[in-house]
């Protein structure tokens, strides 16, 4: 078949930014260096400080709906779509965390000489701590131990290369099957028939089943190559139908600890320094009261539901 490159649908995504924390369930990029308390915290939640803090009392702190409405307004800015639970929970943490740093700042005077910011506050508190952290020995084979607990960053995942045959129009399932019998069977002049192809190269299974779906990645991995199909997607959480064909695949290759040992000891650092600052956060949020506002109905006003508190906060 003989049809007109274009540019490919989607560009790859990383399988290892897709991952959640294997401790605590949060998404990775909660557990970035600085990011989680700087960048997420502190300047994209500009939300200002007196309405979030509806108290009198520095050691109480209220979580209003403003936090979540601005939370999702942000990530939906720069991702394309709203947090689902899991990412607003944890972004409502790191709001929480820079509350924190804020008013242990405060308490320590911090901000005196300062005409800014709640950031540059919340950053003073977070150099004191940083300053307070240690990091422990580790040894090739702790170094390794921990490799091998975090393989599937290090991994080359299988890919798979594969094209899309794009009938003109709005084609339905029954137009796409009759197209593909046509090339699977060599018909003449099918490749005339108004057609373009769309090649992608080196997909992983994440990237397969972020942009199409779990049922649709399963398929195309499982299908006889150079043979067309017509497949079912999800996009979007809307179904489509596809016709298209694997082309090769790339078996899955392991990383090798002796080559990466460098990268491995500076994502280790990361992870063991932003672990233990996370840990002096939260001993900090222990001595303060932590309710959530919810959001006001219509008919009735915002209210204040304080449950059994864990870890100093009230869920």
């Amino acid at each position: 078949m003989t049809m007109p490159p274009a540019n490919e649908a989607r560009a790859a995504s990383s399988s290892s930014s897709a991952s959640s924390s294997a401790k605590g369930g949060w998404p990775a990029w909660t557990r970035e260096p600085l990011l989680h308390f700087l960048l997420l915290g502190g300047v994209l939640f500009g939300v200002d400080h007196a309405m979030v803090s509806r108290t009198e009392d520095p050691m109480r702190i209220v979580v209003g709906p403003e936090v979540d409405a601005e939370a999702t307004q942000v990530f939906t800015a720069s991702r394309g779509r709203a947090p689902d639970a899991k990412e607003l929970a944890a972004l409502r943490q790191v709001w929480l965390d820079n509350e924190v740093l804020y008013r242990e700042g405060l308490a320590l005077q911090l901000d005196k000489g300062d005409t800014a910011i709640r950031e540059r506050v919340i950053f003073k508190s977070l150099s004191m701590i940083d300053a307070g952290v240690k990091l422990p020995p580790a040894d090739d084979a702790h170094l390794r131990g921990w490799f091998e607990s975090h393989r599937a960053k290090y991994d080359d995942p299988a890919r798979f290369d594969f094209e899309e045959a794009v009938l003109a129009g709005d084609a339905d399932e029954a137009a796409l099957r009759a197209f593909v019998a046509k090339l699977n069977a060599g018909t003449p002049g099918t490749s005339d028939a108004g057609a373009g192809l769309r090649v992608f190269k080196g997909r992983p299974h994440a990237n397969l089943v972020q942009s199409y779906g779990a049922d649709f990645a399963q398929a195309i991995e499982s299908s006889t190559v150079g043979e067309w199909r017509v497949f079912r997607t999800m996009e979007g959480g809307n179904p489509a139908w596809r016709a298209m064909r694997l082309v090769s695949t790339s078996p899955a290759r392991p990383g090798d600890f002796n080559v990466l040992r460098g990268v491995v000891l500076q994502d280790w650092t990361d992870a063991t320094l932003s672990e233990q600052r996370s840990a002096a956060v939260l001993a900090l949020r222990r001595k303060y009261t932590i309710s959530r506002e919810v959001a006001a109905s219509t008919t009735s006003p915002a209210k204040t539901a304080p449950t059994a508190a864990v870890g100093g906060e009230s869920k």
